[in-house]
């Protein structure tokens, strides 16, 4: 097949939808299809576009047989409604010249969010008579509404309308949890419109490794430490303030240290949220090379996965993935009836406590300090359920089946491809993604 991935996010960022649609893409091309990637210039997470690419309204390169098109994007590092609308149109607008350029796909791979982008995706698709599926990683406008980004009726009822307008002119719509299903399905869209394709992990590269010798550990002093790690991204769904009140209340542990590992603006704001409180035992570190990530997740005894209360059915952290592959007990602050909640009892990987409760945060982690056996087996059991539900190769071959059965009306192609596994070569030069 020909496939057209238009994504805003792609490769060098290193959170964030970008490492998926990376890995995905580049899959794609070791089974034998070709893959032009639609994008914008690298910018996320410090909100500035990467010194390699200022200045240029557009560029194609190649990397591992993906062709890349970026073109230009408004952007400013504080963001907000009005600064975010200006770099959805920007992208918007610019993109449509790459998506023009090249050879005619067969199917449209469109992810939101930005979901102002649904619209250059749903005329592409009438151009080239090509089916458009719609990835959603997060359900606009639901997600900015609950954390307050948007408060305006008036541009809800626009982000409605654009998420409508999404919704019909979409082939299918695939989403990464049962939440999403449901939450599309009480708006009205259709079951048998929806594909649940959950994110994956590269399970051979996020492995359990050993906490003797741990070069992370020795690097920040953590050798005979109980490590209780958030790293990601630091935005309105999270609120980490719960992560440091918690922090605070488990001074009395000299043993036990919380490490954050995000973006430096972000940790700045942390800084001054850890000074409020008095709290000594937080770490703040920048986000680390890839290429240590395994050692860095290995450093933790405790993996955290923290919500907000009201982030119920939009929003499924890609980080539970990860910390589950990684062999680790993950504690979530999150929504007992979330989506992140119910991943999280589904692999038996962790405990799931009450949303901003740093009490609640505390006892849990002391809990894991006090019970080694009972840490363990949740992270042994975290490892067998990702090595199980979230392996590339599953996800690389359901997303080929969804891209043959919206060609073909009858659901197949006349000869499938055999079911490649990845070349490790290329799985190794993917970023993983840690949102």
């Amino acid at each position: 097949m020909r496939i057209l991935i238009y994504s805003y996010n792609y490769h060098p960022e290193p959170i964030g939808i970008a490492p998926l649609m990376t890995e995905l893409a580049e899959g794609l091309v070791a089974r034998g299809h070709d893959v032009r990637v639609v994008t914008g210039m690298p910018n996320y997470p410090q909100r500035q576009i990467y010194e390699d690419y200022k200045g240029k309204l557009y560029c194609t390169e190649e990397r591992n047989g993906v062709i890349i098109q970026r073109s230009c994007v408004w952007i400013r590092p504080k963001p907000g409604l009005v600064t975010r609308m200006l770099l959805d149109g920007s992208f918007v607008v610019s993109s449509m010249v790459q998506a023009l350029r090249g050879w005619r796909p067969d199917v449209i791979l469109l992810t939101v969010p930005p979901l102002p982008v649904s619209v250059p995706a749903a005329l592409l698709g009438w151009i080239y008579s090509c089916p458009v599926v719609l990835n959603l990683q997060d359900i606009l406008p639901d997600a900015a509404v609950h954390v307050g980004l948007i408060t305006n009726k008036q541009a809800i009822r626009v982000f409605e309308a654009l998420e409508k307008f999404a919704y019909r002119t979409a082939s299918v719509i695939s989403v990464i949890t049962d939440g999403f299903t449901e939450n599309l399905a009480a708006k009205g869209i259709s079951r048998d419109k929806i594909r649940c394709i959950p994110n994956w992990v590269d399970t051979k590269f996020i492995r359990p490794l050993s906490k003797e010798g741990n070069a992370f550990r020795q690097a920040y002093g953590l050798e005979d430490k109980f490590v209780v790690m958030y790293s990601g991204n630091i935005a309105l769904t999270q609120g980490l303030e719960t992560v440091i009140r918690a922090a605070a209340q488990l001074q009395h542990i000299p043993e036990i240290v919380v490490v954050v590992v995000g973006e430096k603006q972000a940790l700045s704001a942390l800084r001054q949220t850890c000074e409020a409180y008095g709290v000594h035992n937080v770490l703040l570190l920048p986000f680390q090379p890839r290429e240590q990530l395994p050692e860095m997740l290995a450093a933790a005894d405790v993996g955290l996965v923290v919500q907000k209360r009201n982030v119920i059915s939009f929003n499924m952290p890609s980080k539970i993935q990860v910390l589950l592959a990684s062999g680790r007990p993950i504690i979530a602050s999150v929504p007992l009836t979330g989506t992140a909640a119910r991943a999280i009892r589904q692999s038996g990987g962790g405990v799931v406590v009450e949303p901003e409760q740093p009490e609640a945060l505390a006892a849990a982690v002391q809990d894991l300090y006090l019970n080694p056996a009972k840490a363990n087996t949740l992270g042994q059991q975290g490892r067998a359920y990702a090595t199980q539900h979230y392996s590339f190769d599953k996800a690389l071959s359901r997303y080929e089946e969804l891209f043959y059965d919206v060609i073909s009306p009858s659901g197949s192609p006349a000869k499938a491809l055999p079911q490649l596994t990845t070349d490790k070569s290329v799985a190794d030069a993917m970023p993983i993604e840690l949102q």
